[in-house]
């Protein structure tokens, strides 16, 4: 035991200093990074003709929820809010089928060939045919302006995909794998009952990696989507930040304010689509979060 003692690490004067500079600056940062949130959170539920009263805005001033009265009345919200939960979630799992069924082959070790599927995806990584090529194609497979389009195309993740193998290679134990074809099971058996298992970790950070960019994603619908109701909640969301535009039940609504009111309604509502549109992103991470670490952490990227 006083072995033990003496070989205890002791902590120095500089260390201390350190320690506690370390935290200030910790401290300062994460307020840099979450005080745009918050601004934005309390704005969302201010007065709106008393946001810029004060330089910092850190608690609603003149409590107010018509930003978001006003949202549940806009049908172009609701409906890009509904369409943007669809393109998120089947396409998220359509991504994490798509990714373990490329991943997993991969991973073995018996693959024949398995450097050049290896090469071939990754060679998709840094060259592409481009958006005219791209467009022409989905317009050949005839589905622009249709669902799929926001689901089909970006179905694999490359990137992802190798994080995924590299978790099956490190983590999965080769004695479990020959054991269960010792026992009779096949491939398909061997992924569904023994891999997928003990791969919550990584799945769980493929569906926040996946979820987050459809989730965000306005680009290819502002590309191949024409008919209005069928845009994603960032889209309308993109139209009323940058293009100042409101869907028809809003204008209305509108309609009889002054002019000066009506800036400072519409400010009021950019604030509260913008948190209406983060809530789900916001809600999904904690659920994740436990096994986030675990997994992205999976180690140097193998050939």
């Amino acid at each position: 035991m006083a072995k033990q003692s003496a070989m205890r690490y002791t902590r120095t004067k500089g260390d201390k200093v350190f320690d506690v500079v370390n935290g200030v600056l910790i401290t300062i940062f994460t307020l840099i990074v979450l005080y745009p949130l918050i601004f934005v959170i309390n704005a969302s539920f201010s007065d709106p003709t008393r946001i810029y009263e004060v330089p910092l805005l850190l608690w609603p001033r003149g409590f107010n929820w018509r930003g978001y009265t006003e949202i549940l009345k806009d049908k172009d919200i609701l409906i890009g809010f509904k369409n943007a939960v669809v393109y998120t979630a089947l396409g998220t799992v359509i991504n994490l089928v798509v990714t373990t069924l490329g991943a997993y082959p991969l991973s073995r070790k018996e693959l024949k060939g398995k450097g050049f599927f290896t090469l071939f995806f990754t060679v998709t990584m840094f060259f592409s045919g481009g958006l005219i090529p791209t467009y022409l194609v989905n317009q050949q497979l005839g589905i622009i302006n249709t669902i799929w389009v926001m689901i089909l195309p970006g179905a694999l993740g490359v990137y992802n995909m190798i994080l995924m193998r590299t978790y099956f290679q490190q983590n999965i134990p080769n004695e479990l794998v020959e054991s269960a074809y010792i026992d009779g099971a096949n491939d398909m058996q061997l992924l569904w009952k023994v891999v997928l298992p003990l791969s919550t970790p990584i799945i769980a950070v493929m569906a926040m990696f996946y979820g987050v960019g459809r989730w965000n994603d306005y680009f290819n619908a502002m590309i191949y989507l024409q008919d209005r109701s069928k845009f994603p909640l960032q889209l309308i969301l993109r139209e009323i930040l940058i293009q100042g535009k409101f869907g028809d039940s809003a204008n209305q609504t509108l309609q009889g304010s002054a002019q000066a009111e009506l800036m400072m309604i519409k400010l009021t509502l950019k604030y509260s689509v913008v948190i209406i549109s983060s809530l789900p992103v916001l809600l999904f991470y904690p659920v994740v979060a436990k096994y986030f670490e675990k997994g992205i952490l999976v180690g140097a990227i193998k050939g």
